[in-house]
């Protein structure tokens, strides 16, 4: 052992002389040095806080509930049961190989579920897409709900928001969506669930989940993320959206979440043109000084994307969506940077901003003469989160959109704080308000980790977001940010929206 150390000693030495005559000596060859466990592992105390450490103390610190709480959320109307599983692993045991990516609007082979999940794979992106065939979904339904390791879940939008609103004790919550009898066991005891709303049997959704880095034949996945596919009739046709309007007389709520439009979109054009219609009448008759958030998801008809620009954001106060979705609007409605068919890795600030005024612009009531409700829009994106609000309002947007950035760190971990060992910066330092001119140079400062800016009357909050850096499941996330900053948010007392 003496020997050993003596090496150790006069390897260092010698490094040590020959970096002190040649300063430019590469510290590649630093790596080659082993030093005992004891001198190689980071002395914490004795380093400079990193900005994860300082941006997560912000967090505890600026984070605090509104003086004035909701105390009573109706959230409708999609659930279902998540049958969540390895997606190269199901596809494998499916005895598919691997090939080339397509998107495909609407899966009706298995073939085409093999294409559509490496298409999104490939991009690290999350997707949702409707599988026509009744029967050959079964057999895949049965495939992964014994391949070894599947987890079963609470799952759907409408359900997971009121699973994370249920968390608060304060809080009650009034559920309704299809509920078979495995989701209504599995769903918080604070949750009220109406009669209408049980049915004998449940809707399951199998989310295909990979890890970054994970190769399947030539296909890389450049980050973790999932891709969810069902046959799921009773949630596509929104068929309890009827029953949740007519409970919330009795329930009398603060805040109504609503969830569950994507659905519609595999039912075909003649369905969801006239049931959107039916939920435009539905909704409207929610008394306006109720306000109403919107969670949106993945789509890929612009015509039905349209659809629900023009008829049903209008009508809500708020509406929660991902870059993906984002930019599908603004390619569904002709917006700016309509022309980008995707994000080239982390979404520019500036042309996510563009967005966001031009939808609250056009669809929204930024305009104080425009009859449209529409005045909050929480963006969310991996590396950063921005809230964007109309003037007069809405309060502690800051605060809502910190806690859920923090809920997108601790969740993606599975913990229950932010570990800042496990979690990395990817948010930009610097950016733009604008893509275009007059744009403000704006930075990210980590020890009040909210920055702000105006245009018109529209205030834009972004966080950065303390990326895991193994996350160990990425499903639902979006809900819980959504539900987390509404949670924080609060509606400016005198305000109808």
């Amino acid at each position: 052992m003496w020997r050993r150390a003596s090496a150790a000693a006069l390897l260092a030495l010698a490094v040590g002389f020959l970096y002190h005559s040649s300063p430019e000596l590469p510290e590649q060859l630093l790596q080659y040095i082993t030093l005992p466990a004891s001198q190689s592992a980071p002395d914490h105390q004795s380093q400079q806080p990193s900005f994860e450490q300082v941006i997560s103390t912000a967090w505890d610190t600026l984070i605090k509930l509104p003086a004035q709480q909701w105390s009573r959320v109706a959230v409708g109307v999609n659930a279902c049961v998540d049958v969540v599983v390895s997606g190269v692993g199901l596809l494998q045991a499916l005895a598919m190989d691997p090939g080339s990516g397509l998107d495909h609007e609407v899966l009706h082979s298995k073939e085409d579920l093999k294409e559509a999940f490496i298409h999104f794979m490939a991009r690290g992106a999350a997707a949702e897409r409707f599988f026509s065939d009744r029967e050959t979904f079964q057999r895949i339904a049965q495939a992964a709900a014994e391949y070894p390791g599947a987890k079963l879940y609470v799952g759907g939008n409408a359900a997971l928001i009121g699973q994370k609103l249920a968390s608060y004790p304060d809080l009650m919550v009034l559920l309704c969506a299809p509920i078979g009898p495995k989701l209504h066991e599995m769903l918080d005891e604070q949750i009220v669930v109406p009669p209408e709303s049980l049915q004998e049997t449940d809707e399951y959704h199998l989310i295909l989940e990979y890890k970054a880095g994970e190769r399947w034949g030539s296909t890389q996945a450049p980050q973790a993320s999932r891709f969810i596919f069902s046959h799921d009739v009773s949630n596509g046709e929104m068929s309890p959206l009827e029953t949740f309007v007519a409970s919330l007389e009795e329930f009398q709520p603060d805040l109504v979440v609503l969830s569950g439009l994507h659905m519609m979109e595999g039912q075909g054009r003649q369905l969801w043109e006239e049931r959107l219609k039916e939920a435009v009448v539905a909704v409207s008759d929610i008394p306006r000084e109720v306000p109403i958030h919107l969670e949106l998801a993945s789509m890929t008809d612009r015509d039905y994307m349209n659809s629900i620009m023009k008829e049903f954001m209008p009508i809500v106060s708020s509406i929660g969506l991902n870059e993906q979705e984002l930019l599908f609007l603004a390619q569904a409605g002709k917006g700016p940077h309509a022309d980008l068919t995707s994000w080239k890795g982390i979404p520019d600030v500036g042309q996510v901003s563009d967005i966001l005024l031009w939808i609250l612009d056009q669809h929204g009531h930024s305009d104080p003469s425009s009859e449209a409700d529409l005045t909050r829009i929480h963006f969310h994106t991996l590396a950063y989160h921005i809230l964007a609000t109309v003037d007069g309002y809405w309060g502690n947007q800051a605060a809502a959109v910190m806690a859920g950035a923090r809920v997108a760190s601790t969740q993606a971990c599975g913990l229950r704080s932010v570990d800042v060992y496990k979690v990395e910066l990817k948010a930009p330092m610097e950016f733009h308000s604008s893509d275009s001119e007059p744009r403000e140079k704006l930075s990210l400062n980590p020890e009040d980790p909210v920055t702000v800016w105006r245009r018109g009357n529209v205030t834009f909050h972004l966080t950065p977001v303390l990326v895991c850096k193994q996350p160990l499941r990425t499903v639902g996330l979006g809900d819980a940010i959504s539900a987390e900053g509404l949670v924080y948010s609060e509606l400016k007392p005198g305000q109808d929206l």
